[in-house]
């Protein structure tokens, strides 16, 4: 399974690319962050980070996109402009075809770390080992992007297996 994870942000948007499955090595494939210029029109800003993830989709055909959860925050600014490059990730995936993911951030902590309030320090040096990367990758938003690619791949397909099981309401049983 090839995993594209997204850190949205409207400054800095992270993107990482893992091909992998559960019990087996994972591999890295991509990563990179996409910066835009805070004095920039919302628009335009927006624009820069869709064209970013459609080239990504393009280039690196995943089979899934895992994007983090916006959570609440105290700044307001900030949650509006993660939410907003979160719709874009979003929509850009579903229109290229592929399922999309939502994972929260202690999802995605636990899922690398084994702890939920695992620090980034304690993130960084977990998605590192697990790519078996010789340094650290950096920035934050790109190891972030990452972790998430590795959550989705060691949890979305049980995820996938469960919601298949599900009986459809209103269906026969």
């Amino acid at each position: 399974m090839r995993v594209l994870g997204v850190d949205p942000g409207l400054t800095r948007c992270g993107l990482g690319v893992v091909d992998g499955q559960p019990g087996r090595p994972l591999r890295l494939v991509a990563v990179d962050v996409v910066r835009t210029a805070p004095q920039a029109a919302l628009g335009e800003r927006l624009a820069v980070v869709d064209a970013a993830i459609r080239a990504w989709l393009e280039d690196h055909s995943p089979d899934a996109v895992a994007v983090e959860r916006v959570f609440s925050q105290h700044n307001v600014r900030t949650v509006m402009g993660t939410a907003q490059a979160s719709g874009v990730a979003i929509l850009a995936a579903t229109r290229a075809g592929l399922p999309v993911a939502v994972h929260t951030p202690s999802e995605v902590k636990a899922a690398v770390t084994g702890h939920g309030g695992a620090g980034k320090a304690q993130v960084a040096a977990m998605v590192t080992r697990l790519l078996g990367t010789d340094q650290p990758v950096a920035p934050r938003d790109a190891t972030d992007a990452l972790a998430l690619a590795i959550c989705h791949v060691w949890r979305g397909a049980a995820h996938a297996r469960l919601a298949a099981a599900m009986p459809v309401p209103g269906g026969d049983r």
